[in-house]
């Protein structure tokens, strides 16, 4: 995986000037998947490649008008923009200042260096990681469409879940009839590159066999047959769990011959606090071998 996304950066230097990156082909010559591809790309880089790409541009693009090759049209044409204007709101979006008042006043510029990924192996915590092979299920539960927040508590999603009544909580817990077992924290629809402030389907509910009837109030997700890795955390909440989500990027899924596969993200809450600050859950991840 680390090999991999080191050839895709440089295939993003490559075609810097280029509309489009085909990234479905480039993961599969690189034997991987386009969804895997940029979700291990957005978790390790701290941004989406689509964002990666954009910054390496006008870093480059920078250096042409500094130095006063051609005019500002001339400029964006070469780096695969149709228009100045096209240009000059993306060249503002990454500098925070357009190209002719850089070329002017030699600044300012914010410069996104190329990226090399390097693996660094500690071993010095092991991962509580299992994997299961799951037949279709269904999952239910009151869903919400809420922006995606990578650190802390997501305000969104608090407010979904406290508007629910007391009793729905019990209502729902009683209905779950499959693992993954308890309430769950499922999160869907999440685009490949993962940005902060994207939208997902946000679900709390439960888990209950293919084809179990559901009642009429409530949202279904279907989930098909396929394995999951599940990764136990304990510790502060939601920090412990943040922590393992980001150390599946960091350090599973670099180690292990598996990879992610399009599904939703599922959190159950095995054993809390009173007051949520401490929490013992598992991660269930949908993947796939690599």
């Amino acid at each position: 995986m680390i090999s991999a996304l080191n050839k895709l950066v440089d295939l993003v230097e490559e075609h810097l000037t280029e509309d489009d990156l085909d990234v479905h082909a480039t993961a599969r010559e690189l034997g991987t998947t386009e969804y895997h591809l940029r979700r291990m790309f957005s978790s390790l880089a701290g941004m989406p490649l689509s964002e990666y790409v954009r910054r390496r541009r006008m870093t480059v693009a920078a250096a042409d008008v500094i130095r006063g090759e051609g005019d500002l049209l001339s400029i964006a044409v070469r780096h695969g923009y149709g228009s100045a204007e096209a240009f000059g709101r993306a060249f503002r979006a990454v500098h925070g200042a357009g190209p002719g008042e850089v070329r002017r006043d030699g600044g300012p510029l914010r410069t996104q260096p190329h990226l090399r990924f390097r693996l660094t192996v500690e071993g010095s915590t092991p991962m509580d990681t299992r994997l299961t092979d799951r037949p279709a299920f269904r999952l239910i539960g009151h869903a919400a469409r809420v922006p995606l927040i990578h650190q802390g508590v997501n305000p969104h999603i608090q407010r979904h879940i406290t508007s629910l009544p007391v009793e729905e909580h019990g209502r729902l817990k009683a209905l779950g009839a499959t693992e993954p077992e308890g309430l769950l924290q499922v999160t869907a629809d999440i685009a490949p590159d993962a940005a902060e402030g994207s939208e997902l389907t946000y679900l709390h509910g439960v888990a209950v066999p293919e084809g179990a009837s559901v009642p009429d109030d409530l949202d279904v997700i279907d989930v098909p047959a396929g394995t999951w890795a599940v990764f136990r955390s304990s510790g502060p909440h939601p920090q412990a769990l943040q922590d393992t989500w980001a150390a599946t990027a960091t350090e599973w899924f670099p180690s292990n011959p598996w990879r992610l596969r399009p599904g939703p993200s599922i959190v159950a809450v095995l054993d809390r606090a009173d007051d949520f600050s401490t929490a013992t859950c598992e991660l269930w991840m949908p993947v796939e071998p690599a």
